[in-house]
């Protein structure tokens, strides 16, 4: 039996907006009636850490109340005819979820918590966090986040992944957000490349890229019969 090709995903806010899931993107720059300088920021930590920490549980919150929709499914369900990475730029859950089992979190998880001090080990973030909540290093709790202003600590691991591609897809990213948009540039430069998001920007400089304008939902769907039907041939 052959190996099955590989297929690298990278997904963002827009995938997970159908479920519910908001960015600040949608509304001017606000998240949820929040600057993202006052509450996602390690400025705003050391200024107020309680509003951030009142920020994060609500979106916790919000998390966990929300589905994974078809688009997540639909990637879950590729599994049975691929090698499937997931790469994503959200902090929800959903993919998980969903079923898919290899995914990589490049902004961190929304259910998980870490000591201010280190990342080395982290904590299940099932109730809401307060100030004065300690992790066993003595360090108060933070969620398990990469706020603005931070590195990006999967990036590397993300890029090596991606140049193992043997088909790359982008969904629900308009390829604005670095480093994250930069990955598409390790896919092999001869690999299929596809993109499904509502808003495609410019695509001049992609070599062997397909545009898919739609929606998640829909367009995951119209990506996976043709995944398929190239894979039948």
């Amino acid at each position: 039996m052959q190996n099955k090709p590989h297929l690298v995903v990278l997904t963002g806010a827009g995938i997970s907006a159908e479920s519910g899931l908001k960015t600040f993107r949608d509304s001017d720059g606000l998240w949820n009636g929040y600057n993202i300088e006052d509450v996602a920021t390690p400025r705003a930590w050391q200024k107020n850490p309680q509003l951030v920490l009142d920020f994060y549980n609500q979106r916790r919150h919000d998390v966990l109340a929300a589905k994974p929709n078809a688009a997540h499914l639909q990637l879950a369900q590729l599994e049975a005819h691929f090698e499937v990475t997931i790469i994503t730029q959200n902090i929800d859950d959903l993919h998980e979820r969903a079923g898919s089992s290899r995914v990589v979190h490049l902004h961190g998880e929304i259910v998980k918590c870490r000591s201010v001090h280190t990342d080395a080990k982290l904590y299940a973030y099932d109730r809401d966090l307060r100030f004065g909540d300690l992790a066993e290093d003595g360090g108060q709790l933070r969620p398990f986040i990469v706020w603005f202003e931070e590195p990006v600590p999967m990036i590397e691991k993300a890029a090596a992944i991606c140049t193992d591609a043997d088909i790359f897809v982008v969904i629900g990213t308009s390829l604005q957000v670095y480093p994250a948009a930069g990955l598409i540039d390790y896919a092999p430069p001869l690999c299929p490349k596809y993109i499904v998001d509502k808003a495609i920007s410019q695509l001049s400089g992609i070599k062997n890229i397909v545009a898919i304008q739609e929606a998640a939902t829909t367009g995951v769907a119209k990506l996976a019969n043709q995944l398929l039907s190239q894979q039948a041939l």
